[in-house]
This record gives structure tokens, C-alpha cells and sequence, in this order.
């Protein structure tokens, strides 16, 4: 059975840090793209992050540009995301997607057609 299952979110004061993982089960993520979304209550799913399955190449939306990396371990069959200099803003839930076809990753959601069921972020003091 295909999955893939999202873990690492909790609550964390303003500054602070956290890496969420995107773990697969029932196929091999190396070989496809992987992107990170967030939904914030009241607001449309965003993407934000994103891994190529062509070259490693990477994207970042300007609001998380130098704050976040994504980061593949293929032996772990795991995406993770490294979330530094967490802000309020931040708060939502967080969503890993694949496309299972060998591609570049884009920070839309129609792209992908395989989702992780989330994990909550939320920055507060």
C-alpha cells in the first residue's frame, strides 16, 4: 500500500526550530519529486518546498527562502524539512506530496498525486 506519513510538528516558540519528515511506504521516493505544502486555517494550501527527482534541484518560496531546507535520505526512504527561525506566521499544517513520475517538482498542488495526511505546526510564545 502506497503512503506516506508526516511526522515532527508540535508546538515551538518564535526562533525556534523544527524538522519534519516525509516517510514512504510501498515505493521508493528517490526517484520522483517531492513537495511540502501548509494549509492555515482559512487559507488555501500552499506549496513551499520542493525536491526534483531530475539533478536534486530544489525550491523555495520567498517566505521560507533561507529559513527552510528539504532534504532527501534515500536510504531512509525519508524527505525531511529543517524549519529554522520559525515565525507565528508559520502556523499550519503541514503536508508532504510525491509525483510518482520522474519530473521537476513545482510548488503547485495539481502536481502531485500522492499526499502524506499532515502534521500540525504551531509557533507561539
Amino acid at each position: 500500500q502506497l503512503q506516506l506519513v508526516e511526522s515532527g510538528g508540535g508546538l515551538v516558540q518564535p526562533g525556534g526550530s523544527l524538522r519534519l519528515s516525509c516517510a514512504a511506504s510501498g515505493f521508493t521516493l528517490d526517484n520522483y519529486p517531492i513537495g511540502w505544502f501548509r494549509q492555515a486555517p482559512g487559507r488555501e494550501r500552499e506549496g513551499f518546498s520542493c525536491v526534483s527527482s531530475v539533478g536534486g534541484s530544489t525550491m523555495y518560496e520567498d517566505s521560507v527562502k533561507g529559513r527552510f531546507t528539504i532534504s532527501r535520505d534515500n536510504a531512509k526512504n525519508t524527505v525531511y524539512l529543517q524549519m529554522n527561525s520559525l515565525k507565528p506566521e508559520d502556523t499550519a499544517v503541514y503536508y508532504c506530496a510525491v509525483r510518482r513520475i520522474p519530473s521537476d517538482c513545482l510548488l503547485l498542488p495539481w502536481w502531485y498525486n500522492y499526499w502524506g495526511r499532515g502534521t500540525q505546526v504551531t509557533v507561539s510564545s
